[in-house]
């Protein structure tokens, strides 16, 4: 545990920028009397959370795409030194569900006996995948009722998340030869999720029909939310915005050819016009069914800000239309150059991990650098913070009180915007 005590006289949490008195006592994180004010540019402030990983893929040397090898007390620690939560986001290979399902078991056990402070979840990407992009191809896989409901039965343990293709069961899914009329339908798969506590996380859709696709998240969204769930978080999230979808757009410029044309191409997309009623036309019908739903607290939505994944001026546009609160920062982070047994490598001038063939398979920006990226957008404080962390509270973790007086947890920023986690 720090020993670091700052003080300051501004306080954020998810109800906006306050003066208050905040400072460390007894270690604790304890502030008194709250008066609603904006934060001044320079003027250090305390949170009562810590930043969350929502989706990464390795943290340190330890690579999540393998839970058999994974050794969680080292992702605890390295977590702990980051000052973050982690949820780990792994891969299934068919053949190993049953013993994804003693993992599980063995995570729950952990957390049950205080262990594991910085690992809250464990989240999966996949198998119900339409077109699996940098998702393992031997993770991509349709499973059967009986598999479904034992997926089902890690909700209770921890598993908040299931990165699923609503379109996976359409014609145009790369799982399609796959399907038998054995196979439960999207409907009954999202239900059984909700109903165990598992948030389906919509992501890698299909390119043929963009319009099913969409279709395709609305039933999602109608089954999450009148099934019977057994918490009061967010219901349905997603896997990231404008990665792995149909777009109208150019969404992000990763070489230099693609960079010459940038701000051309930007321009003609006149981001400043781009509103909620014209989104299917001017992005696509799928970010759009996303956005509308963000908007409407009827999804919690990732997006990456490394610039890469997606540009920044286009980041930015959607953050300005969803609103921060229903939005979570994802990096998509692997630290080793390692994924699911294959060899990643770097482009020149690319932070980016890429498989063969040059796709995408993960990011390397720490969440840290990506928080600064946030801000040098301009960005407010209060809002980085919902997309940082409040956001992914109040979707996975609604039992926390960030309102309160006194907390066990949270940061300090310092007049320079640099973060000091207090454990």
């Amino acid at each position: 545990m720090s020993t670091f005590s700052p003080s300051a006289n501004a306080w954020i949490d998810p109800r906006g920028s306050f003066a208050a008195t905040a400072g460390r006592r007894d270690g604790l994180i304890v502030r008194d009397g709250l008066t609603p004010r904006p934060l001044g540019a320079d003027e250090p402030y305390f949170v009562p959370s810590l930043p969350v990983e929502v989706h990464c893929h390795g943290l340190g040397d330890v690579d999540f795409s393998n839970f058999a090898e994974i050794d969680l007390h080292a992702v605890d620690k390295h977590a702990a030194s980051e000052g973050l939560l982690c949820i780990p986001t792994l891969y299934l290979q068919q053949e190993r569900l049953d013993g994804f399902v003693e993992f599980m078991r063995g995570f729950a056990a952990l957390k049950a006996d205080g262990q594991l402070p910085f690992i809250p979840a464990i989240a999966l990407e996949g198998p119900l995948v339409a077109s699996f992009g940098g998702t393992p191809a031997s993770s991509v896989w349709a499973p059967s009722k009986e598999e479904w409901e034992k997926l089902a039965s890690c909700g209770p343990l921890g598993l908040v998340y299931i990165m699923i293709s609503p379109d996976a069961l359409q014609s145009s899914s790369y799982l399609a030869a796959q399907f038998t009329p054995d196979h439960p339908p999207l409907e009954w798969i999202v239900t059984r999720l909700v109903e165990n506590g598992i948030r389906p996380a919509l992501g890698h859709f299909a390119k043929e029909n963009p319009q099913i696709g969409a279709d395709c998240i609305e039933e999602v969204l109608a089954a999450a939310e009148a099934a019977d769930c057994p918490h009061t978080g967010v219901r349905v999230v997603t896997d990231h915005l404008f990665n792995e979808m149909p777009l109208l757009i150019k969404h992000a410029f990763r070489t230099s050819r693609a960079r010459a044309n940038r701000d051309a191409l930007l321009a003609s997309y006149d981001l400043p016009s781009w509103n909620l009623a014209d989104l299917h036309e001017q992005v696509g019908p799928v970010p759009a069914a996303i956005m509308r739903g963000a908007h409407q607290g009827r999804i919690a939505a990732c997006l990456n800000f490394d610039g890469e994944h997606v540009d920044f001026a286009i980041a930015k546009r959607a953050i300005e239309i969803v609103g921060p609160h229903n939005m979570m920062l994802m990096t998509d982070r692997s630290d080793t150059a390692r994924l699911a047994g294959q060899d990643l490598h770097q482009e020149a001038g690319s932070d980016l991990w890429y498989q063969e063939q040059g796709v995408v398979a993960a990011g390397t920006q720490p969440i840290d650098q990506q928080i600064a990226n946030v801000r040098a957008l301009g960005v407010g404080e209060s809002d980085i913070w919902h997309l940082v962390s409040f956001t992914a509270y109040r979707t996975f973790f609604p039992e926390i009180d960030l309102t309160g007086t006194q907390f066990g947890r949270g940061c300090h920023v310092d007049a320079e915007r640099r973060r000091i986690a207090l454990l």
